[in-house]
């Protein structure tokens, strides 16, 4: 495995001691795989932030999984992407990582100021990251067999369903509001799995509007999947 580019920009750090400060000058290290959803929301929050880092690509696919290689098993004894060597310490699951981004370095904001607004966005976050993505992930998905992409279709649809009810009444033109948050960070990347296993978006107009719009950030695009160290050639944008 080995390292590649990352993102630009060099943001303060708040919050952190003399010796966590001395850690923070060493650029991050994120441990992902080009395809995988949460890997992509932390990779968005790195680049909306401005945070300059590496990649250690982790094949999921090749050598049975390279997640579950001694070597990762060291950083994340969850054998999970994405994990993230940052100021001295190393953090997995992607919204714990997007959590700590914000606390050290709340430039620009993902979570809203008004508590109403954030506790929007920290739910539409779960309705995702916790209700649709693991019903639908690798793991699940080859317990399933021939079934996996009737059953990806079926966790989708049905997530997809309540979410659009929820932006109906929370969406401006992201959604929450007119700001981006760490909601719209787990939106795009799921609709990426959606469009992947054939999912009939048309019943969904707010979710493909608002996914829309985030996909013509420039954030967006330098985090896509087409654009990673470790996209095979023939996916490459």
């Amino acid at each position: 495995m080995e390292a590649g580019g990352g993102a630009r920009g060099t943001p303060g750090v708040v919050g952190l001691g003399p010796a966590a400060m001395s850690s923070a000058a060493a650029k991050p290290i994120l441990y992902g795989y080009f395809r995988s959803s949460c890997s992509w929301r932390v990779r968005i929050a790195l680049a909306l932030k401005g945070i300059a880092y590496d990649q250690v690509p982790v094949n999921l696919l090749k050598d049975g999984g390279q997640q579950f290689s001694a070597e990762f098993k060291a950083v994340n004894p969850m054998q999970q992407v994405p994990a993230l060597k940052i100021d001295g310490i190393t953090l997995s699951q992607s919204l714990a990582i997007i959590h700590y981004l914000e606390d050290t370095r709340p430039n620009p904001r993902l979570l809203p100021q008004d508590p109403k607004k954030r506790a929007q966005v920290r739910m539409i976050s779960d309705h995702i990251a916790s209700g649709i993505q693991p019903l639908q992930n690798l793991k699940v998905l080859k317990q399933m067999g021939e079934r996996k992409t009737e059953w990806a279709q079926k966790c989708i649809a049905s997530g997809f369903q309540a979410l659009e009810q929820v932006l109906q009444q929370t969406a401006g033109r992201y959604c929450v509001g007119d700001e981006v948050s760490m909601a719209d960070l787990c939106l795009v990347p799921q609709v990426a799995n959606a469009e992947r296993f054939n999912v009939d978006l048309g019943p969904y107009p707010t979710i493909t509007r608002i996914n829309k719009a985030l996909l013509e950030l420039e954030a967006f695009k330098v985090s896509h999947p087409s654009r990673q160290p470790d996209t095979p050639a023939e996916l490459r944008a």
